[in-house]
């Protein structure tokens, strides 16, 4: 306690114990005791260069590219099938308008042909006709007009005849109606047609009605009809 006759100095009534923990704490501090010792928890803190935490970091931007690769990869291929798929569908696309296309062609070339194939009978009656009359019959002229302008009516929509008189028989264009014994001509050879072949442009329609040379046998007979 200081003295009452100091004039102007400072008074003041500190206890002893908190003196002592004062100066005990100074010596902790000065003696570079961690805080953990007057019971602070402690902090931990890594330092900026510290390798653990700079290999982490390495690892997680590894772990990051890889799957940044893998979904780039998967994310390709489902570009590629995608591309596969329109190709596909392009192609299929383009198959179907040129098979469409031709399917039109063949109707417009051949959807009349149940009609140009019933007129047929009616070009054979005509030759029948002029095959049977006379070489001064006034009506032969007549009936070649007529003939004439059905033909040119039936080639304005494709429709061709022709004839296999001469011919080699073609099972592909003639339908052998008899066998005729003949030495005149080579067997196989057209010698009788009883009505002509019809095309529709390049498509046989109906084949010619032939009857074909055949060797005549010893005691040469008459036509034979076939069975």
């Amino acid at each position: 306690m200081a003295e009452p006759n100091d004039k102007g100095a400072f008074q003041a009534d500190i206890p002893a114990d908190a003196v002592q923990e004062a100066l005990r704490s100074v010596e902790k501090l000065a003696g570079g005791d961690a805080p953990e010792a007057a019971g602070e928890p402690a902090v931990a803190v890594e330092a900026p260069g510290d390798p653990g935490a700079l290999a982490a970091e390495v690892a997680s931007l590894k772990a990051q590219l890889e799957l940044s690769t893998s979904k780039g990869r998967e994310t390709l291929e489902k570009l590629k099938a995608e591309h596969e798929r329109l190709l596909r569908a392009a192609a299929d696309l383009d198959n179907y308008k040129k098979r469409a296309a031709r399917e039109r062609d063949e109707v417009q070339k051949f959807g009349n042909e149940r009609i140009l194939k019933d007129l047929f009978p009616v070009v054979d009656n005509l030759d029948r006709a002029l095959a049977a009359a006379a070489p001064d019959d006034p009506l032969a002229e007549g009936v070649k007009l007529v003939r004439a302008s059905l033909e040119q009516a039936l080639a304005k929509h494709g429709v061709s005849a022709f004839s296999a008189m001469g011919e080699k028989f073609d099972p592909a264009l003639h339908e052998a109606l008899m066998q005729v014994p003949t030495r005149e001509k080579p067997p196989g050879t057209v010698v009788l047609e009883h009505a002509r072949g019809f095309k529709l442009y390049d498509r046989l329609v109906r084949p010619a009605m032939v009857g074909v040379a055949v060797e005549p046998p010893p005691a040469a007979g008459g036509p034979s009809t076939t069975g």
